[in-house]
Order: C-alpha cells, then structure tokens, then sequence
C-alpha cells in the first residue's frame, strides 16, 4: 500500500518526458534512420552475393550469416564497442602504428552492430523476393536484349523491393526496440536515461511505465504507417 501512496507519476512525467526528449530522442531517430538505411544496403549485397555464381563468395556469406544469426545482438553490440577498438589497436601495433589509440563512440558503435544484425536477416528476404521473381520476366528483358545485369537491377529487383516492404516495415519497428540494447554500450538512448533518472528520484514504477508508453507512442503509429504503405504499393502495383 505504501509503494501506491508513494506514486507520483505527475512528478515523473513533468521531469522524466523532458530528458527523454532532450538526451536521448535524437540518438534513437538517428540510429533508425541510419542503422536501417545502412540494413537495406548490407541486406541487397549479402542476397546478391548469395545469388552468386562464384561457390567461395556464397561460402563466405553464409558463415558470416550463421554467426551473425548464432549470436544475440546485445553481444554484437558489445563485441563492437569494447572489443573492435582493441583488435584495430593490436593490428596498428604490428604495422607499425603501436601508440595508435582506438575509441569507438557508443552511437556509432549502436549503428554498426544494427546495421549489420539487420542487414543479416533482410538479405534473407531480399533474396527470397528475388527467387520468387518468375524467370519469364527475366527472359523477356533478356529477349529484348537486356544484359543479365539490367534485367536484374531493372525488372527484378524493383519487384523484389516492393515484396519485402510489409518485412521490411516489421523489422522498422523491431529496430526501434532493439535501440534500448545501446543502453549497455553507454548510449544514452531512452532506457539509459530512464535508469539513470530512476537511480536519483526512485520513481521505479512512475519511469519504466513512462518509458513503455513512449515506446508504444512510436512504434504502433509507425506499424500503422507500415500498413498504410503496403496498401499504397499494392494498389499501385496492382
């Protein structure tokens, strides 16, 4: 009963909404933004790499899919940012550059290791869309003497982009969430901030509850948005 008398949620909102706005807002638009940019790159090289005719470069990719698969993205995430500047330090010392100092920046570090995580399984559905593409496509632009290369990035790969948009909106707001894992890096996105704002006040119950309704008011009016786009391409491709 105590804990319930003790509430002050009006305390937190006025003091915690702020913070969240002025610290650590911009860090979660930016790594969006960015991180599933730089997914959607990664994503369309790794699936055309594993359309590949050359047998060592498909191998390559899929062991770099397997252990980007086979391990969470907390730990790539802190691999990235603790371990990375190390092993660049020891390569500089055996080029010569020993007194050379690494620091990687937590934000940086955080689109890195998005990028690269959800470039992982996007490349998956990018070159699922591409398979499922009908091969009469490719050979009437071929018939129409278009390289291979520009029946791929003219017919195919258009069509295979519009496919993947209802995973690639899913995967938009699952990145948003995964944002909160840069806490652990010392990115001072909203879980950070709010643990930080916890430990001064104690308002454990007033901060996480605030926290879970931010995340809410992003993510299901992106989801809507999502769907909102599908609709859009499906008529327009229709």
């Amino acid at each position: 009963m105590n804990v319930i008398q003790n509430l002050n949620f009006m305390k937190a909102i006025t003091e915690l909404v702020p913070k969240l706005i002025q610290q650590a807002l911009w860090i979660v638009v930016v790594t969006t933004i960015v991180g599933f940019a730089l997914a959607i790159v990664i994503g369309f090289l790794l699936a055309l790499g594993r359309l590949s005719k050359h047998k060592w470069l498909v191998n390559i990719i899929v062991i770099f899919q397997e252990i980007i698969r086979g391990t969470p993205l907390l730990v790539q995430l802190v691999y990235i940012y603790y371990v990375v500047p190390l092993l660049i330090q020891v390569c500089a010392y055996f080029v010569g550059f020993p007194d050379l100092k690494v620091n990687m920046p937590a934000v940086l570090a955080g689109i890195i290791g998005i990028a690269i995580n959800y470039g992982t399984y996007i490349s998956e559905v990018i070159r699922s869309a591409i398979v499922s593409i009908d091969n009469g496509q490719t050979e009437a632009a071929l018939a129409l003497a278009m390289t291979p290369r520009q029946a791929m990035f003219k017919i195919v790969i258009p069509q295979a982009f519009r496919n993947s948009i209802p995973v690639f909106g899913n995967y938009l707001v699952m990145l948003v969430k995964d944002t909160s894992l840069m806490a652990y890096i010392t990115a001072p996105e909203f879980l950070l901030v709010t643990k930080a704002y916890t430990s001064q006040t104690f308002l454990t119950i007033e901060s996480y509850t605030i926290l879970a309704v931010v995340y809410l008011i992003i993510c299901i009016p992106l989801a809507w948005g999502v769907k909102v786009l599908e609709k859009k391409f499906n008529r327009k491709f229709r």
